[in-house]
């Protein structure tokens, strides 16, 4: 019997979701954009080492990317410090 490795969910890790964003929002648009990609590759290989199926880490780093992408807004918006 083979167990399926399910990973905690990426959008649940606030304190990494909080770093990105206030870290981005402190770049240009464009270098923003390319060090949320590089933390995105980052966490898959991470999960990848793990085992993890590769549809899992898909979906996962999708909404680890709305989520940091949703906070850098509100905090380039001026809703957050």
């Amino acid at each position: 019997m083979t167990a399926a490795i399910v990973p905690f969910p990426m959008a649940n890790r606030r304190s990494l979701i909080i770093r990105q964003a206030r870290y981005a929002a402190q770049l240009s648009p464009d270098a923003a954009g390319d060090h949320i990609q590089r933390q995105l590759k980052i966490q898959a290989q991470a999960m990848r080492r793990r085992g993890i199926d590769e549809v899992l880490i898909s979906q996962e780093v999708n909404r680890l990317e709305t989520s940091i992408r949703a906070l850098l807004l509100r905090a380039v918006s001026g809703v957050i410090r």
